[in-house]
C-alpha cells in the first residue's frame, strides 16, 4: 500500500519548488521606500482602509478546516471590513504552494495571502513572498517574525502518535520512538508523505534532536517496519484512517486531531513522544498580489486578538500569547505535559527538507 504514483508526485513538487526559487520565479519588483507593504506611518489604518475600498475583495490560501475555521475568520473579517469581500481556497500545504507557483509563473495571480505549515518556507524558497510589516506582530514572540519580513506565524502545531483505542491495548501503545522498533508494529503504521509535516518532520527532528549518526541508525532500524506512506488526501484524512482501523498508529500527525475526535466518541487517542515536535503555521503575502490594501488588512485581523480567538475557538493553538487554545487540547502542550518539546523554526525545516527527503527515498520510499 506504498502508493507509489503519488511518491513520485511528493518529490516532483519539492524540486519543482526549489528549480523555481533557483530561477527567480516571480521575479522581486522595486518598490519604493514608502510601499504600502512596509510602511509604518501613524495613518497606515487610514491608507489600508481607503485601497481596501477601491480592490472590494481579498483572497486566502489556507490549511485550515473550511467549516471550522475559514468561514468564521471569512465572517469575522467581513463583519469589520463589509466592503471587501473576502474568498478562500483550502488545500494541503504541497497544494498551496503548486497552485500559487502555476500563478506566478502564468502571470495570473488569483491568491493574496498564504497560510500553512511549512508554507512560509517554501514560499520564500520559491520567491513568492513579498517583504511586508504589520504593527500586529509587535505583541508576538521575536522568534514568530521572519526578520526579513516575509512571513510572520499565526498558529503553532504540536505532533504526536495517533492511535486506534480499539486495535491498541493502553498498555501497549509507543511512549517513545524507540518503542516503534518493537516487531508488533511492523507493516501497521502509516505516516504521511509530502514536504512539509508529517513524514519529513519526523526524520528532521529526530536528526536535529539526537544527531545524524544516532538518527540514522534509528533509520535503519526502522526502515524494517514497513511503514506505509500515506499520500492521499490532508493530514486529517490520515487520523480518520486510524479511526476506521485501516491503520492501528499513524506517525507525527497533528496532535489535536485525535483529541478532537475522541471527545465525539471516536476510537482514537493522541500519544506525545520525547520529544514532541513542534513547528508553526505562517502568513505569507504573495508576490505581486492584485489587493495589497486588502491582503494587508486580512493578515493584521487574522494576528488580532479578535482573529486569533476565532482560530482558538475553531480548535488550533493560536500564536498570540494570550490566546489560549481550549482546555480540551492542553494535554498535547509539551509544558502542560511536562514533555520536552523540539521546535522546528522555519529556516530549520528549510535547511533539512531535501536531505530528509533524501533519506525517505533511500530507506522508505
Amino acid at each position: 500500500m506504498q502508493r507509489q504514483g503519488k511518491a513520485d508526485s511528493v518529490v516532483v513538487t519539492f524540486r519543482a519548488l526549489a528549480f523555481a526559487a533557483a530561477c527567480g520565479v516571480g521575479c522581486s519588483s522595486a518598490h519604493a521606500a514608502d510601499s504600502i507593504f512596509t510602511y509604518t506611518g501613524p495613518d497606515r489604518t487610514q491608507k489600508l482602509l481607503e485601497g481596501a475600498r477601491a480592490e472590494g475583495s481579498v483572497v486566502l490560501y489556507a490549511t485550515i478546516i473550511v467549516n471550522q475555521a475559514l468561514r468564521p475568520l471569512a465572517e469575522g473579517f467581513q463583519k469589520k471590513y463589509p466592503f471587501v469581500k473576502m474568498t478562500f481556497w483550502r488545500g494541503d500545504s504541497e497544494e498551496i504552494l503548486t497552485k500559487a507557483s502555476v500563478e506566478q509563473r502564468a502571470g495570473n495571480i488569483t491568491g493574496d495571502v498564504l497560510e500553512g505549515p511549512g508554507v512560509g518556507e517554501l514560499a520564500v524558497q520559491a520567491n513568492l513572498a513579498e517583504r511586508y510589516s504589520t504593527p500586529a506582530i509587535n505583541e508576538y514572540p521575536k522568534a514568530y517574525h521572519d526578520p526579513r519580513g516575509l512571513w510572520t506565524v499565526d498558529r503553532v502545531s504540536y505532533y504526536s502518535l495517533a492511535y486506534n483505542t480499539k486495535m491498541v491495548p493502553k498498555d501497549q501503545v509507543p511512549k517513545s520512538y524507540e518503542d516503534l522498533l518493537d516487531p508488533r508494529w511492523k507493516d501497521k503504521m502509516a505516516w504521511r508523505i509530502g514536504t512539509s509535516g508529517g513524514m519529513p518532520l519526523f526524520l528532521t527532528t529526530l536528526r536535529v534532536a539526537w544527531g545524524e549518526e544516532k538518527a540514522m541508525a534509528y533509520f535503519q532500524k526502522l526502515r524494517g517496519q514497513n511503514i506505509l506512506n500515506f499520500a492521499a488526501g490532508s493530514a486529517r484524512t490520515l487520523v480518520d484512517r486510524v479511526m476506521a482501523g485501516e491503520y492501528p498508529l499513524a506517525i507525527n500527525i497533528f496532535a489535536h486531531h485525535p483529541l478532537i475526535s475522541a471527545e465525539k466518541g471516536a476510537p482514537v487517542n493522541s500519544q506525545l513522544l520525547d520529544p514532541v515536535t513542534s513547528t508553526s503555521s505562517a502568513l505569507i503575502l504573495v508576490k505581486g498580489t492584485r489587493h495589497p490594501h486588502a491582503s494587508l488588512l486580512l493578515i493584521d485581523f487574522i494576528l488580532s486578538r479578535e482573529g486569533q480567538e476565532i482560530l482558538a475557538k475553531a480548535e488550533y493553538y493560536p500564536a498570540h500569547p494570550d490566546v489560549h487554545a481550549l482546555p480540551t487540547l492542553d494535554s498535547v502542550v509539551p509544558k502542560r505535559a511536562g514533555v520536552p518539546e523540539a521546535f522546528i523554526a522555519p529556516e530549520t525545516s528549510v535547511k533539512y527538507l531535501a536531505s530528509s527527503l533524501k533519506i525517505w527515498e533511500d530507506l522508505f520510499r
